[in-house]
């Protein structure tokens, strides 16, 4: 098992998790109804996934 040999400084500990960033959602629009929804899901408006009316809305 992997163990660090020396102590790791507050300084190099805090810029390693300054790169630890949360990343927006990337919305797209419906081709359908023109809401915006999460990629790859069923639009929770009209209910289609790839041009399919999969949801009873």
């Amino acid at each position: 098992m992997a163990v660090p040999k020396r102590k790791m400084s507050r300084s190099n500990t805090r810029s390693r998790r300054s790169q630890w960033k949360a990343a927006p959602i990337n919305l797209v629009t419906c081709e359908r109804c023109k809401a915006r929804k999460l990629a790859h899901t069923a639009c929770p408006e009209c209910g289609t996934y790839a041009k399919r009316q999969v949801l009873d809305v």
